[in-house]
């Protein structure tokens, strides 16, 4: 346990993860009305929301508090951004969107964060399918088909997926195996947002 991990207490982390997800929340939605599609797109398409989830099980002490911190986050930020838009924007809650999205708070995003919590610590083929399963929500989800209309979110679905793959993996045969499932793991994952898009309406 390093001097930063017994400087913070594991509910003022909490805490952080909330106040975190509650701007990021409020951002994103502003973002939505803001005018610039770079800027709509970053809170629309799933890099930063992946990105955010993965360095929080990252840099989490524990897999438990990888898995309490990402759902502390991701639900503020789910009331925050369906929150803004009813009461500051006036366009009405969307309550089946926002209980959809909170479940995935308490189901796939504290998940996703303790994968990534443990893959980051190990090496070999699966943190690397993990890490890679990761990287391929980012792609799969993103715009690189139609990269023309979108190339600032193109840049940064790439950037992204990068950092999962190339960065956090602990050594350099993680990081190859990561490389290579990227791209099956990307289409698969293509497939599932396609149903879970369904699902949301």
């Amino acid at each position: 346990m390093t001097t930063t991990e017994r400087r913070t207490p594991a509910g003022a982390a909490l805490a952080l993860a909330g106040a975190a997800g509650l701007l990021a929340g409020v951002a994103a939605k502003a973002a939505d009305g803001s005018g610039p599609r770079w800027a709509a797109d970053a809170g629309h398409y799933p890099a930063a929301w992946v990105l955010a989830v993965a360095l929080i099980g990252w840099s989490a002490p524990s897999l438990a508090a990888a898995a309490a911190r990402a759902a502390a986050f991701f639900a503020a930020m789910t009331v925050a951004y369906y929150g803004w838009a009813a009461e500051v924007l006036d366009a009405g809650w969307e309550v089946r969107l926002l209980v959809a999205w909170l479940v995935l708070s308490a189901t796939a995003v504290p998940a996703t964060a303790a994968a990534a919590h443990w893959a980051t610590r190990r090496t070999g083929p699966l943190p690397a399918a993990l890490l890679a399963a990761a990287a391929g929500i980012t792609l799969g989800g993103g715009v690189l088909g139609d990269a023309a209309d979108h190339p600032v979110q193109a840049v940064l679905d790439v950037v992204v997926a990068g950092v999962l793959v190339v960065v956090l993996p602990r050594d350099g045969r993680t990081r190859l195996v990561a490389v290579l499932l990227t791209v099956p793991l990307s289409w698969v994952a293509a497939r599932l947002l396609g149903v879970l898009s369904v699902l949301l309406g």
